[in-house]
């Protein structure tokens, strides 16, 4: 359909101008520098992502609040790819099971779970390239 084209396509370019730090707030030029999308289609989402040392914590490890900013901005572009609309987060529940150095690659993958009404569920799951789940 041409609307879920649409919606795709401007996902697509705010993704693109978010990693590059273009047409964005500080806080999403900051939070995607640098984000590689590897496939993007209606309601999914998959990207690489090298972790920056700006989003270090004191121990070198990824900041809990730069992975939750970075979940709920994609999360975000996938429901906005889903639905061409932009929402809110009402219920976001964020489980780390393991950290990620800074200057490490991870893989994040953000799908659309479930839509009714207003309501859009997303899950996005957070792994290093290509091993074991750090947070979800």
């Amino acid at each position: 359909m041409k609307e879920d084209d649409d919606a795709l396509q401007a996902s697509i370019k705010m993704l693109e101008r978010a990693s590059k730090g273009v047409e964005c707030s500080e806080l999403e030029a900051i939070t995607f520098q640098g984000i590689q999308a590897v496939e993007l289609r209606t309601g999914f989402l998959r990207c690489y992502f090298v972790i920056p040392i700006h989003a270090a914590d004191q121990d070198g490890n990824w900041h809990a609040g730069a992975i939750a900013t970075l979940i709920d901005g994609l999360g975000a572009l996938t429901v906005n790819s889903f639905t061409g609309k932009s929402k809110a987060s009402v219920d976001v529940t964020i489980s780390l099971y393991s950290s990620a150095k800074i200057q490490e690659e991870v893989e994040i993958e953000a799908k659309v779970v479930g839509s009714r009404g207003k309501l859009t569920s997303v899950l996005v799951e957070v792994k290093r390239k290509g091993a074991a789940i750090l947070s979800i």
